[in-house]
């Protein structure tokens, strides 16, 4: 019993660590007659870890009938930009590793995923944007990193 409740109290940790993105915007890329364009949209969020990074996920979105009843797999095709907006403060000890951004793309277990790495060498945070299924993901991914140094 104390195993299962340990588990649900690591999942709801991992849960809420993950932060939803803010819509910016979306741009048309394909009209349609019947259902929902097809569309690129941006999305920020920032770091919630790391005060003074944010990030901007531009992603492609389906459209027709089933996107507009939200029932399409969007396809794997995104780019991430991050940068400091002000002085960088690191709330607890990053570890080397981490998610730092997820969002579901289809109902059937497919989410994009920013994941955070440290590279301590350099005193640089690397953002990796990765499509992942529930049993395979796409090697599709985009790159961003943000040097540490003094905010002026």
């Amino acid at each position: 019993m104390n195993k299962i409740l340990l588990s649900c109290a690591s999942l709801i940790g991992i849960f809420s660590s993950i932060i939803h993105a803010e819509e910016i915007g979306c741009i048309t890329t394909s009209w349609k007659l019947i259902g929902a364009n097809h569309k690129v949209c941006i999305q920020a969020f920032d770091d919630p870890k790391v005060q003074g990074i944010s990030c901007h996920i531009s992603q492609a979105k389906k459209g027709g009938i089933k996107g507009a009843l939200g029932l399409a797999e969007d396809p794997s095709q995104f780019s991430i930009a991050c940068r400091q907006v002000g002085p960088i403060i690191i709330k607890d000890k990053l570890p080397k590793q981490e998610t730092a951004f997820s969002a579901d793309t289809s109902i059937f277990f497919k989410e994009t995923r920013v994941t955070r790495l440290f590279d301590s060498q350099r005193n640089t945070l690397i953002y990796v944007a990765i499509s992942r299924k529930l049993i395979d993901g796409a090697p599709a991914n985009s790159i961003s990193t943000v040097p540490i140094m003094p905010w002026k």
